[in-house]
């Protein structure tokens, strides 16, 4: 593994353990439903990423973690964070429009 590959990966992890933390913390103390998808979106593109990282280092699809569950996970994980954006901008857009 090249110094860059290593530095991309490590701050990828950095990065996106930070905004995990933050919105665990912005959890417990919001109760709207946009923001509530927001924040799952970054856990999960968190996962995404220490699954990937998983992967790269050969540990998912291994013994620890069957490769069923690994091909299943490669499909879910990518898309999900996009998903959760998506519902988050559509409560807020009919918020937006059911004022008017």
């Amino acid at each position: 593994m090249d110094p860059g590959e290593l530095t991309g990966i490590l701050s990828r992890l950095i990065l996106g353990a930070l905004a995990s933390f933050l919105a665990i913390m912005l959890w417990s103390r919001t109760r709207d439903i946009a923001w509530m998808f927001i924040i799952i979106g970054t856990i999960m593109a968190y996962a995404e990423t220490v699954f990937s990282v998983l992967q790269h280092f050969g540990i998912a699809g291994g013994i620890i973690i069957p490769s069923a569950l690994v091909s299943a996970l490669s499909i879910l994980l990518p898309s999900l964070p996009t998903a959760f954006f998506i519902a988050a901008f559509a409560v807020m857009v009919a918020r937006k429009y059911q004022r008017r």
